[in-house]
């Protein structure tokens, strides 16, 4: 009797690529309207986020949108004082992480690297000097000063680079409708608002919220301890 013909095993691995090829398109789809991470490789937002930080993107808390577009299909929250939002410069389109300072309406001023929104001045005080010791060695030569800047209920950290030559007094400027104002917390080192202009509400593609993990650039990549699974402040 003759023995039956082998199967090809085209079906099969038909079958394998099919599923890998779905599974890719809804990570893309997942990771273009859901959340996403971000590397982050320089210093403008010192001493909160560091070079290396992998941070995660909630891209859904301003609005859900059509996969791979600006489009959104609800409203959502709009991003609040405070936040730290990842958007598309409009200066080149380069992805940028910063901090919303003003909203659509306020008036935004610096004097003397203090913010002023609204008329209201932030008030400042200074750091431990642990959180320098978290920088890189470059920044740290720079002699920085870190504080935690309070204004409106909310404090986070900021730094200050006294040697750099940066805008330390700006404005006031008054935010546009559906626009926002976003600063770098190392004021010094950051291509932010003073630089690119107020961002575009459907530009901001969502909300960091925390850190995944962080790889040190100067101890050959090496994860960082104690920033696993940080949230942001």
């Amino acid at each position: 009797m003759a023995s039956p013909p082998a199967k090809s095993p085209f079906p099969r691995r038909v079958r394998e690529l099919r599923g890998l090829v779905a599974f890719l398109c809804l990570m893309f789809v997942f990771r273009s309207a859901f959340a996403d991470w971000m590397s982050v490789p320089s210093g403008s937002m010192n001493p909160t986020i560091l070079e290396g930080d992998r941070v995660l993107v909630d891209k859904h808390a301003y609005g859900l949108r059509v996969p791979f577009t600006r489009w959104r299909l609800t409203a959502g929250q709009d991003p609040a004082r405070g936040d730290i939002v990842v958007f598309d410069s409009p200066a080149d389109g380069r992805t940028l992480i910063k901090r919303v300072v003003g909203v659509p309406g306020d008036r935004i001023a610096l004097a003397d690297e203090r913010l002023i929104v609204n008329g209201e001045v932030a008030e400042y005080a200074p750091l431990d000097a642990g959180r320098i010791a978290t920088l890189l060695s470059a920044t740290r030569a720079a002699r920085p000063r870190a504080y935690a800047e309070s204004l409106g209920g909310r404090k986070h950290a900021i730094l200050l680079l006294p040697g750099r030559d940066a805008p330390a007094t700006m404005g006031p400027v008054t935010v546009p409708a559906d626009t926002y104002f976003v600063l770098g917390d190392n004021r010094d080192n950051s291509a932010d608002s003073r630089f690119i202009g107020f961002i575009p509400r459907d530009r901001v593609l969502g909300r960091a919220t925390g850190i995944v993990v962080s790889f040190d650039p100067e101890h050959y990549y090496l994860p960082r301890a104690g920033r696993l699974l940080q949230a942001l402040d």
